[in-house]
């Protein structure tokens, strides 16, 4: 007698387990993405020139390469050269470096490189979430040292961030 009980208690707990398995459905990305897939299947991006008084040639195809890859490896959207449904242009407005703080000696001990870059978003598919933004990073080096020994690394490092602020204004909705 207990046996019957035991198994007919089993049996439903069993299928009200898989009731609710089967209702619920949690989703998570883990690239940060909130992207309507059925809506949004393509991003495309503009050269990003540079338009400020300071150059560092490289810095615009860094920019470029990094943008696009993110991207391309965190979301599913096709990359095209334009017309995408996700569509972001813009340029590198301020590369400077101002001095930090001073040393005991009255010379400069570090010094500041800032990056800024105006980017034009649009979402055809909804244009409520359109914006025109400028994004910036800033990173600190010992002024012992010369930029050109530190420059790759350092704008690189303001690149990744600053492309890190874009996604997130852009497809992951924080």
């Amino acid at each position: 007698m207990k046996s019957t009980k035991y198994k007919a208690w089993t049996i439903s707990g069993m299928l009200s387990a898989i009731i609710i398995l089967t209702a619920c459905t949690v989703s998570y990305t883990f690239n940060g993405s909130n992207i309507n897939y059925d809506k949004v299947k393509s991003i495309s991006f503009d050269k990003f020139p540079i338009r400020c008084a300071y150059v560092w040639a490289p810095m615009e195809g860094m920019f470029y390469n990094s943008l696009s890859d993110a991207y391309a490896k965190k979301t599913k959207l096709k990359v095209l050269k334009k017309n995408g449904h996700l569509q972001l242009a813009g340029e590198i407005t301020e590369y400077s470096q101002t001095n930090k703080s001073v040393a005991s000696d009255g010379y400069s001990a570090q010094t500041q490189l800032k990056l800024t870059v105006n980017v034009r978003f649009v979402n055809t598919t909804k244009h409520e979430e359109d914006f025109e933004q400028k994004f910036s990073s800033t990173t600190v080096y010992d002024s012992k040292q010369q930029l050109s020994a530190v420059q790759e690394e350092l704008v690189q490092e303001m690149i990744n961030d600053i492309v890190d602020q874009i996604y997130n204004a852009t497809v992951a909705n924080w």
